[in-house]
């Protein structure tokens, strides 16, 4: 029996896969980038979240969210947005020192989340995508990420015609 053992193939060991390769914005744009100031980037930024994420957000979610410091970190761009959730939208904020979550990935990374073509977890475990601060509400982003259906990311929709139509109608409708 221990002869039949000893003759028995070893199986390969498989290949180590390779951690996707992130793409990086090139130095230049990253240098411009960092020099935009911090609050009205933060204030174009929650436009968009407003008009793509805030009509999914479950009330749960919601509720979980009101009032809390948020951060996104763009770690090749080198620029923050600092927000929270307030009533019913996303709200700039000029500056938190120490947020209650700190989300912080390559602007790839984050179009690839945005796109639905990489999940969190996997970013998260490739040290592709930090989560920093409060645990619950990291797994709450991380969740909520996994379970709500967005539609495919669309660049054009965050053109500036329509987001100031979009802020014109809200405005009409008084919200």
């Amino acid at each position: 029996m221990q002869d039949q053992l000893e003759r028995l193939p070893v199986p390969a060991k498989p290949p180590m896969s390779k951690p996707a390769a992130s793409y990086r914005l090139p130095e230049p744009l990253a240098e411009l980038l960092s020099k935009l100031p911090p609050y009205p980037a933060s204030w174009l930024f929650v436009q968009g979240l407003n008009r793509l994420l805030a009509p999914q957000l479950p009330d749960d979610v919601r509720s979980s969210l009101e009032g809390r410091s948020l951060r996104l970190r763009l770690l090749d761009a080198g620029i923050a947005f600092d927000f929270e959730w307030q009533g019913t939208v996303f709200v700039a904020e000029r500056y938190v020192d120490v947020p209650d979550l700190c989300i912080a990935a390559s602007v790839h990374d984050l179009m690839l989340l945005a796109r639905r073509q990489e999940d969190p977890d996997t970013l998260f475990f490739s040290r592709r995508l930090s989560l920093e601060g409060d645990t619950e509400l990291g797994l709450l982003f991380k969740n909520t990420l996994d379970a709500i259906e967005l539609p495919p990311f669309d660049l054009q929709a965050l053109g500036p015609r329509r987001v100031l139509a979009h802020l014109r109608d809200r405005g009409a409708r008084g919200g």
